[in-house]
């Protein structure tokens, strides 16, 4: 059964992961990339080859989301997979069930400090990456990992987003399995509390063995500081290429300097507040 670790873009999926993955996939909670291969993105597309229906665009897609869920569940172990993904259906397509999803954790973000991060990542300016947080059908594709036309990627694997708030609220409201809610913002002040309390979460579905000093390797390990220097040092796999430079663009890039009063202008903020109004209020941003 799968384990969904799933966010909005931009959003600490990756952080989650890295900890996950240390903790799970290590001797001794020591985090070093090659660990997040053992928690990869869902694709229907690469793990549905040889099923019946050549994949040429989203409906065919979205036919094999369960058939590939189907293949990833028939060892009937736990799977852990990172997606981006809303839960959704696309011409009666479900993106997940039941009978293949066991629970799920989802990471939420302030989306004042979400803009910035996405305007960085998919190399566009505040004004469009409002336009991608607000757009409710956005979609994202998972081979060229930028903000594309669709029909130029009419091949290529994709994630459905929608905006932010639709996308939040389609995790939360899910009614077929567990899950856990966690703030971007909690990992970030109080790293400790908040991953013992996801293992405990997880206890409910795998055994855990609560090593403490595996615990402690892990948070420190994978701490944003020590992440950026690994990028820094090794280059990360995940981060994107610049269409401008042709470089990588730095995937851990402003960690906690990504303040939203010092980094968007007043008109703004009251733009993403109006917007996302109902969201923020419920999640304690406003």
């Amino acid at each position: 059964m799968i384990i969904w670790i799933a966010s909005y873009p931009k959003s600490g999926n990756t952080w989650i992961r890295s900890l996950l993955s240390s903790y799970f996939y290590s001797k001794d909670g020591i985090f070093d990339f090659n660990l997040l291969k053992k928690i990869e993105q869902f694709s229907s597309k690469n793990l549905s080859s040889h099923l019946e229906n050549q994949i040429d665009h989203q409906t065919k897609i979205s036919k094999n989301w369960i058939a590939a869920q189907r293949l990833v569940n028939k060892d009937k172990k736990i799977h852990f997979l990172k997606t981006h993904n809303a839960i959704c259906s696309i011409n009666g397509n479900k993106f997940t069930d039941k009978f293949n999803t066991i629970s799920a954790i989802y990471i939420v973000r302030d989306p004042r400090n979400l803009i910035t991060s996405l305007a960085n990542h998919y190399e566009i300016n505040l004004k469009d990456a409002f336009h991608f947080m607000t757009n409710k059908r956005k979609i994202i594709f998972l081979e060229s990992k930028k903000v594309t036309n669709q029909k130029e990627n009419s091949n290529e694997d994709f994630n459905f987003l929608g905006d932010w708030g639709t996308h939040y609220k389609s995790w939360k409201n899910i009614n077929f399995c567990k899950i856990k809610i966690i703030k971007y913002e909690d990992i970030l002040s109080n790293p400790h509390e908040i991953f013992i309390s996801i293992l405990n979460f997880l206890s409910q579905f795998v055994n855990i063995n609560m090593d403490q000093k595996k615990i402690s390797n892990s948070i420190e390990s994978t701490s944003f500081n020590n992440l950026s220097k690994m990028e820094d040092i090794n280059g990360f796999e995940e981060s994107v290429i610049s269409s401008k430079t042709k470089k990588k663009i730095k995937f851990f890039n402003l960690g906690k300097k990504n303040n939203w009063k010092n980094l968007i202008d007043e008109s703004l903020v009251r733009k993403i507040n109006s917007h996302f109004k109902t969201e923020m209020t419920e999640l304690g941003y406003l």
